[in-house]
């Protein structure tokens, strides 16, 4: 079961943005990440891919980061701009997925995935860090976002599933999780990775218990 499976989370989400304000959890930064935005320095150059509803776009552009923010879904790039115009915050929006990013390499100081990354099967999420690598400038960091194995039994009480290739599934029932995720464990995601070094691994629920993902912060080696 290791046949190709493509990333098609983004044609649910291109609905679900549409209907979303900044009153979603999703649109809230993560403190983990604001903490690291904190330490870079003046003007970085920072990706936000899978950027959504402006979760982290803006509030790492406010300080004065340069950020583009693309997104595969078309809903998703338009509310970041209009996000972006109303609040007098310079952001560059692109509509482009995460496994194939149209910039230049070592483009970027910092990459910022959050909760993207899982969208699909092994081949696109390798394909998708290794886009990461090419663009991030050689002490460049990566923080990123991946379902955690341990997150599965918690799924499969809820709707059944069935696995469609290695460590990837799709469940039955409404929500994303009808279109392919991978939940992998510690030694699945260091294997995926390439050119970094790690500087932090750790699963921690996010809204509720049995919602954990790993929390990865790496940095780019030369």
């Amino acid at each position: 079961m290791n046949r190709m499976v493509t990333d098609t989370a983004h044609h649910y989400r291109n609905a679900e943005w549409k209907e979303a304000d900044n009153a979603s959890p999703r649109a809230v930064p993560e403190p983990w990440a604001m903490d690291h935005a904190r330490g870079l320095p003046q003007g970085s150059r920072v990706l936000d891919p899978g950027a959504a509803i402006v979760r982290h776009a803006l509030a790492f552009a406010e300080p004065g980061h340069e950020v583009t923010a693309p997104d595969a879904a078309e809903a998703a790039t338009a509310a970041i701009a209009a996000a972006a115009f109303a609040r007098a915050v310079p952001v560059q929006v692109v509509q482009a997925p995460m496994t194939n990013l149209p910039f230049a390499a070592t483009s970027f100081d910092q990459v910022l995935a959050w909760n993207v990354v899982c969208h699909g099967g092994e081949a696109v999420v390798r394909r998708a860090l290794s886009e990461v690598a090419r663009v991030l400038r050689p002490g460049g960091s990566f923080m990123e976002t991946l379902l955690s194995a341990r997150r599965l039994p918690v799924e499969q009480v809820k709707a059944p599933c069935r696995e469609i290739s290695r460590n990837t599934r799709v469940f039955d029932g409404p929500g994303d999780k009808r279109h392919p995720h991978y939940f992998c464990t510690a030694a699945n995601l260091l294997s995926l990775l390439r050119g970094v070094e790690i500087l932090a691994l750790f699963d921690r629920p996010h809204e509720k218990p049995g919602s954990s993902p790993w929390h990865l912060l790496a940095e780019r080696l030369a």
